[in-house]
């Protein structure tokens, strides 16, 4: 027995060895043996983004492995080349794989974010057809629509009555109806006076929030799905209830197809019918990426962009000039809208520091070594990490934590015209990069300057948390946000 004892104890000695005398760099958190850094994980869960983005910045490559228990890794990078590197040179060995794949399915099932080859590649033909000029100058003209009859007079009678609202749910509900009208043709009315209990939005929270739980948690969460209880009792109904709103779109769109016919339909669902793809499950998780895509990602930066304005009173200034050089009309133009270079810049820096994204992983499907040395192995989880990378002295320098929209600009000595400067996407992954950057990109940035220009020409919008607790606390699931919502005063702005 004491011989036995003796040789597990050099067992546990030498495997302590092994695991830390292979990890990448000496910032790494401290591995174990067998459990690797679940210890760390585990403590750091509540703040996953921020711990890993620490270790990021310690790590002087930008680039650290996670140990996890058993033996196997996660890379998680920071590094612009080495993102480069995943997203664009060896684009076709770092993929979604089987295991991202089998998580995320109960949700996205087959759509455009949970595959790879051939399936990926005719969606992406679909969603670059729907951002189209022309289809860009529609959806125009469907924010504008939402925007004046229906989100101005929401803030119009808050100001009036001075109450609190939680501009993080108004902002979703706004994108909510905005991407179902342009994709779907389809209104939810979600943002209406009486702004009515959001059950469906609580299911894609919950829905969202378990999905990414599953990456976190050692308890095996098939073992609960199996037994339907806890957690994932919880996300078969969200699912079901988002799949019922998804059932509702499809059949909507196909009776209405087969009344009118598809010639006059630029939406995206309708051209995915009209070219064959009649699958009713294949449609709904078209549905639930479109709407994930379109709801979460534009709304939470639009939470964080009031925010720091509100923080930052000389860029809400400069700002506000640029919106009085337009014409104050309830419609724009596109191209005046386009044309509003530093708000496009302010937004930029809003997501520099707040990603919508604030980390995204692939599975690599052969062995590789990274371009800054460090060994992937089939299987492992390879992560690039915009929080971090929007955080770090080393990409951004010493004046990173400052929120500077004059970065992003820069002066035509010529003509002393300011425009804005283009970022390296591998520097400035927000909205990915390589073959997978987000098709709906102008889209986005289109809405967001126009909602901008809508609600600052009228009114000053008041955190209500900056006098009752401080800065916002930042929250990741697959997306970010504000912890408990973003409670504001709505202000008219004097003239």
């Amino acid at each position: 027995m004491i011989e036995l004892m003796l040789f597990f104890c050099f067992i546990l000695s030498s495997l302590f060895i092994f695991f830390n005398s292979n990890s990448n760099t000496k910032s790494s958190p401290k591995s174990y043996p067998l459990i690797g850094n679940y210890l760390s994980i585990s403590a750091n869960r509540h703040r996953f983004i921020q711990w890993t983005s620490d270790a990021v910045h310690n790590s002087s490559t930008l680039t650290v492995v996670l140990r996890l228990p058993f033996g196997s890794n996660h890379v998680i990078t920071g590094n612009p080349t080495v993102v480069q590197h995943i997203l664009k040179t060896n684009f076709s060995t770092y993929q979604k794989g089987p295991i991202s794949h089998t998580i995320l399915f109960d949700f996205f099932g087959q759509g455009i974010f949970n595959v790879d080859g051939d399936a990926w590649k005719m969606q992406r033909q679909f969603y670059n057809h729907v951002f189209s000029a022309k289809s860009l100058r529609h959806f125009l003209h469907v924010v504008e629509t939402e925007l004046n009859e229906r989100l101005i007079p929401i803030l119009t009678v808050a100001a009036a009555n001075n109450t609190v609202i939680d501009l993080q749910d108004v902002l979703q509900r706004f994108a909510f109806d905005n991407i179902c009208q342009i994709a779907f043709e389809y209104d939810p009315t979600c943002l209406i006076p009486s702004m009515p209990h959001a059950s469906l939005a609580v299911a894609f929270e919950d829905a969202i929030r378990i999905t990414i739980e599953r990456f976190r948690t050692i308890t095996p969460w098939k073992i609960k799905k199996f037994l339907n209880i806890g957690s994932e009792k919880r996300l078969k109904e969200a699912v079901s209830e988002i799949r019922d709103l998804a059932t509702k779109i499809v059949n909507q769109r196909k009776q209405e197809l087969e009344t009118v016919g598809s010639d006059k339909s630029v939406d995206l669902l309708s051209g995915i019918i009209s070219a064959g793809d009649t699958d009713d499950r294949f449609l709904m998780d078209i549905v639930i990426s479109f709407i994930f895509a379109g709801r979460d990602t534009t709304s939470a930066a639009l939470t964080w962009f009031f925010w720091l304005i509100y923080k930052n009173p000389r860029v809400e200034s400069e700002i506000m000039c640029e919106i009085n050089r337009k014409p104050n009309s309830d419609t724009l133009v596109y191209d005046e809208v386009k044309e509003m270079v530093y708000t496009h810049a302010s937004i930029c820096e809003t997501m520099r520091l707040y990603p919508s994204v604030p980390i995204d992983g692939k599975t690599a499907m052969a062995d590789d070594v990274l371009p800054d040395g460090t060994v992937v192995k089939k299987g492992m989880m390879v992560s690039y990490h915009p929080y971090a990378m929007g955080r770090s002295e080393k990409l951004w320098g010493g004046d990173w934590s400052e929120f500077r929209p004059e970065r992003w600009l820069e002066k035509d000595e010529g003509t002393e015209t300011v425009r804005f400067t283009v970022r390296d996407a591998y520097t400035y992954p927000v909205f990915q990069a390589g073959p997978r950057i987000c098709s709906g990109k102008d889209m986005a940035f289109l809405q967001m300057k126009r909602v901008v220009m809508g609600i600052l020409r009228r009114f000053v919008v008041v955190p209500v948390v900056d006098g009752g607790g401080g800065e916002p606390v930042f929250v990741a699931d697959l997306t970010s946000k504000m912890k408990g919502g973003f409670p504001v005063k709505i202000k008219e702005r004097k003239k």
